[in-house]
């Protein structure tokens, strides 16, 4: 696990490198190679966790010198993948060695086949032509910029912004608003983009003006296949063993991050099987008495598998004084407030292990979020029930956003439009009220994986948003965070549920044996019951999420953070909109959501404005 870097006609220097330090503590490397005219350099700062020795070392060349590799991630089907390769001769048993072989035998195609988390640049310099690949489902980032001739890409924006600055751009303001997030691949600034899930980006050095040209190498969702419910479990639960089983691929030790609930605990106890003394496992909760306190629940869990517990608890002046620190981190607004404890989490963790395994990935293939029960029923909520209800939430003045934008969506027909009114946070006349800007490419962006996916052969909506949320929502929000908040940290995060094979089987299930109406998670669930107790499987979902709801009904403190001082967030924002936000709150209108993201907006202005 590491940061990668590196650029084309703008000179790379180890203190630029050195900004990914985190990233990488144990090694560092860079080097410059002649390619046909354009100046090219490739970083490297490594976090040592598979072949701990030099071996390992990055940049990597082949033996013949004429092809390289900067990689960042685990890829841990790796050694079928060496077992198929021509390659005899091996320096160490590093998957950076099996990844650097198998594209110069198969070419950038050969990503397609690893089974693991990524974000790679890989060099060819006979044919003059370097590649970035990310992972399917986008848990490693790769961000880049073109500028006049000159190009950068690395693991995180900030060495971008050191080797060719750029400035914020108020589209992707406004499509952040909408979302929550900035999907792919956009960023806040106007010339750095992030690349897409599953997805490989070309630049061809033999032509004087470089023009990099993006491809995807994603499968169509797989088809549906005839299987009971009872052998979907059983080939659910060798396949969710195999995939837990591949990712305690490591030389040093391997914790994982436990909640309350189903996940985690699954992972935790397939994975206690394999090591031959007890998992650590790490929790974050909360000084005050609140439901989202997961303490007991994971005590009770650690109990019950044998597991060392070890936890830390946050209160309110936790979570405001590090606040601006993590937006600083993460380098992307957004509106989920899990990223504030996720910090104290990593940091409590990053003590004892350098790799922690995570329950993350569940809820997106297997339907457990709230929004697929609306999926679930559309097709049998006529438009006119649809409409008396809306106008009956609204006459009511029912306080449950979620309601609200379910009964507002139960009206639109239109796939890609009715997901985006489910997704929304600010709808466009607040957004317009907020800032002036009008919100124009978050369909656009919806639609692009909508039509890539080939959704639409699907025969059920709620189908539809899954897969989308598989390459959108999740790689940008839940994941993004995640990689950013441990690796700052120098702790690596293992998504085991999000192992390939296990998600293109889940894919092929029929939607039944994955959600029906007030259930989710179906098959997950059956197989959790042959290793876990049921008092732990049944248990209320709670999300990872932190007392928000009553830490933001103080507005004048709330106001004081985002209009105080020099900041440049009232010159992007009406002070009068703002505040409406915030009363509403106060009110009894739930706007953690939207309170949060304006916190970050305002912090990520501060920072990077």
């Amino acid at each position: 696990m590491c940061g990668i870097i590196g650029s084309i006609n703008v000179q790379l220097t180890q203190p630029v490198v050195d900004l990914l330090e985190r990233r990488g503590p144990d090694d560092s490397g860079l080097v410059q190679l002649d390619s046909s005219g354009h100046d090219l350099w490739l970083g490297q700062r490594r976090l040592s966790i598979v072949d701990l020795s030099p071996a390992g070392h990055q940049p990597m060349a082949s033996d013949c010198g004429r092809y390289w590799l900067v990689f960042n991630g685990e890829v841990y089907n790796h050694k079928e993948i060496r077992a198929g390769l021509k390659q005899q001769n091996y320096r160490g048993h590093s998957d950076t060695e099996t990844l650097l072989y198998a594209l110069k035998e198969q070419g950038p195609s050969a990503v397609a086949s690893f089974n693991g988390i990524f974000g790679l640049a890989f060099v060819d310099l006979d044919q003059q032509k370097m590649f970035l690949a990310r992972d399917p489902y986008g848990v490693k980032p790769v961000y880049y910029r073109m500028h006049q001739n000159q190009f950068a890409f690395a693991s995180e924006i900030k060495p971008i912004l050191r080797l060719l600055a750029d400035e914020v751009d108020a589209e992707s303001l406004a499509e952040l608003l909408r979302l929550r997030y900035t999907p792919s691949p956009d960023t806040l600034f106007k010339g750095i983009k992030k690349l897409r899930t599953g997805h490989v980006l070309e630049v061809d050095l033999t032509k004087q003006t470089l023009k990099p040209r993006e491809w995807s190498y994603l499968e169509p969702i797989p088809k549906q296949q005839n299987i009971s419910f009872d052998d979907a479990v059983s080939r659910y639960g060798e396949l969710f063993e195999a995939a837990v089983q591949r990712q305690l691929m490591a030389d040093v030790e391997v914790g994982v991050l436990l909640s309350g609930g189903v996940d985690s605990a699954l992972v935790a106890a397939s994975a206690r099987n394999t090591l031959d003394k007890p998992m650590k496992a790490f929790t974050v909760g909360f000084t005050e008495q609140d439901a989202a306190d997961e303490t007991v629940d994971a005590a009770e869990t650690s109990e019950v598998l044998g597991l060392e517990h070890l936890v830390h608890r946050i209160g309110s002046e936790d979570f405001f004084h590090i606040m601006e620190e993590c937006i600083g981190i993460v380098e992307e607004p957004l509106a989920t407030t899990s990223i504030i404890p996720m910090h104290y989490l990593s940091a409590l963790a990053s003590k004892h292990v350098k790799v922690v395994m995570s329950g993350q990935g569940a809820d997106e293939p297997l339907g457990g979020y709230t929004r697929y029960q609306g999926e679930l029923v559309s097709p049998y909520l006529p438009v006119s029930m649809a409409r008396v209800a809306r106008f009956m939430v609204n006459k009511l003045g029912i306080r449950n956003q979620s309601l609200e934008r379910g009964v507002s969506a139960a009206c639109i027909s239109d796939d890609i439009s009715r997901f985006l009114e489910v997704y929304t946070v600010f709808d466009q006349q607040q957004i317009h009220r907020l800032t002036g800007i009008e919100e124009t490419r978050a369909h656009e962006r919806i639609k692009y994986y909508y039509d890539l996916l080939e959704c639409s052969q699907r025969s059920l909506p709620v189908e539809r948003m899954m897969s989308l949320d598989m390459h959108l929502n999740m790689a940008d929000d839940l994941l993004l965070y995640t990689d950013k908040i441990t690796m700052h940290h120098s702790l690596e995060c293992r998504v085991p549920i999000l192992d390939h094979e296990l998600v293109r089987f889940i894919e092929s299930l029929p939607a039944e044996h994955r959600l029906r109406f007030r259930e989710g998670k179906r098959v997950h669930k059956a197989y959790a019951e042959k290793s876990l107790p049921k008092k732990i499987i049944n248990r209320p979902k709670k999300g990872f999420w932190s007392p928000t709801s009553k830490w933001f009904r103080d507005t004048g403190f709330l106001s004081e953070i985002l209009f105080s001082g020099n900041s440049k967030f009232d010159s992007y924002f009406d002070k009068k909109s703002v505040v409406e936000v915030l009363d509403e709150h106060a009110q009894g209108y739930d706007r953690q959501r939207h309170i949060f993201l304006l916190l970050s907006i305002k912090h990520w202005l501060d920072i990077y404005a």
